[in-house]
């Protein structure tokens, strides 16, 4: 039997080989499943990633800004594509570069962080996959135009949101579109657009990279893989409940109630590292928390990069990894975690749909909903976004929708910054906090034995 992804790329070559989609472009395992979820939501709401920089006001020129976004719009093959599915084939068609770049007015009484989630609640499922949002920060009214900063970081602000779908991208993409978009900025590119030789070669590197993807992923969607993840997971049942679906979730502030809560921690990093294996036994130790004992539950994590031999391209190459997270049981000797985890890496190519397939033929109920989501990054892996030789300061902002029950982010550094959100339609700000502590304790006290 042709595994799902073998059975894509037959799809997509025969599209590409009747010659009657020559500006599509076939999208990776991880794209394919946002576009899936994408086409499950009642809305249509794709995923997400969005970036927020705080900057003095009156640093950020919108003209020059967008002439840079545009810029990169025109290079990068995924910043101008859009997700769509032709004769049942997901693809990323083609389209002209076009970046929104808006200055958010906020309503009367309304702040920052409350635009901000308001202009991303009504994010439109038709159009660009990157949008940016200048919002003023504080009550002051916005200044004329640029070059009108005050002095010193105390005096008014202004939030920047630099929001990609994730189709369009993952952490590898995140630092290269914050640096070039920076570049493009500080170069001033007016009406200009990238020479047609830079266009088409980035096309062919984006194109050649994705091919090499599913090509490997192919590999990984062997029988052996399928046994593995089958058995692997043959136990896993997801246990949160599905949220009410509603059409629009009322303006954040609007009923005084955000749709996520969050909270966040600083914690020594031990002078011999926190390993991948002790971050999951801590949200091993959350989990039991929100859903309490005797469960298996589906946790999931990025991980991945360009397949060898691939440019560095803008894209969404991350897969999703389960880690099958049992409850209520004495944590296991964090050789027996780290022994599981190396098992599964070396059968984490294998795309998600592949992945979720193999579990439900072995006779899990699993749906392929995850319970909860871990993501781990380097702060010293993405530069700032400097605009007109300002750096901006990256931030938080809390209370967004969240996809999933919960998700844990670690940020790696002199010290572990921790930090989770949860739909609060799914768990009580009470359970969450619980969880949270139980959470940061597992990672204060990592020596553990097994029992």
């Amino acid at each position: 039997m042709l595994s799902i992804t073998s059975q894509y790329l037959a799809r997509f070559r025969r599209l590409h080989d009747d010659g009657g989609a020559p500006d599509v472009l076939p999208v990776t395992g991880a794209q394919r499943r946002f576009v899936l979820v994408r086409s499950m939501d009642p809305a249509g709401r794709p995923d997400l990633v969005p970036m927020f920089f705080s900057f003095p006001r009156g640093t950020v020129d919108l003209r020059r800004l967008a002439s840079a976004a545009r810029h990169l719009a025109a290079l990068h093959p995924v910043l101008r594509a859009r997700p769509d599915v032709l004769r049942g084939t997901p693809v990323l068609r083609l389209a002209r570069p076009d970046v929104p770049v808006v200055r958010v007015a906020p309503a009367a009484g309304e702040s920052a962080a409350t635009a901000v989630r308001r202009v991303l609640r009504d994010w439109s499922p038709e159009g660009a996959p990157l949008r940016l949002f200048l919002v003023p920060d504080g009550p002051d009214e916005a200044p004329e135009g640029p070059g009108t900063a005050p002095d010193g970081p105390d005096g008014p602000r202004e939030v920047l949101a630099v929001v990609l779908e994730h189709t369009a991208c993952d952490g590898q993409s995140l630092a290269r579109l914050v640096e070039e978009l920076g570049a493009a900025y500080a170069a001033g590119h007016g009406a200009d657009e990238p020479s047609p030789n830079d266009v088409a070669a980035e096309l062919d590197a984006y194109r050649e990279a994705v091919l090499l993807q599913l090509d490997a992923e192919e590999r990984a969607g062997s029988p052996a893989a399928l046994a593995y993840w089958g058995d692997r997971l043959r136990a896993v049942r997801e246990r949160a409940a599905v949220p009410p679906q509603q059409p629009a979730r009322p303006a954040a502030g609007a009923s005084g109630t955000l749709p996520s809560g969050s909270a966040e921690a600083r914690i020594p990093a031990p002078d011999t590292g926190t390993s991948f294996p002790q971050l999951l036994d801590a949200c091993r130790a959350a989990a039991t928390v929100l859903h309490g004992t005797a469960h298996v539950l589906p946790l999931g994590y990025p991980w991945g990069g360009r397949p060898p031999g691939a440019a560095p391209v803008l894209g969404c190459f991350l897969n999703t990894v389960v880690f099958p997270t049992a409850t209520g049981t004495a944590p296991a000797s964090p050789e027996e975690t780290a022994g599981a985890w190396w098992d599964d890496l070396d059968h984490a190519a294998a795309p998600f749909d592949t992945v979720v397939h193999a579990a439900r033929t072995a006779g899990s109920a699993w749906t392929g909903r995850l319970d909860g989501l871990l993501t781990v990054d380097d702060a010293r892996r993405r530069p700032a976004l400097r605009l007109g030789g300002v750096p901006g300061r990256e931030i938080h902002i809390d209370g967004r929708p969240v996809r999933g029950p919960f998700a844990v982010s670690v940020t790696q550094g002199p010290e572990l910054a921790l930090r989770m959100v949860w739909d609060r339609a799914v768990h009580s700000d009470g359970t969450a906090g619980d969880a949270f502590a139980a959470l940061t304790d597992a990672l204060r006290s990592p020596a553990r034995t097994s029992g």
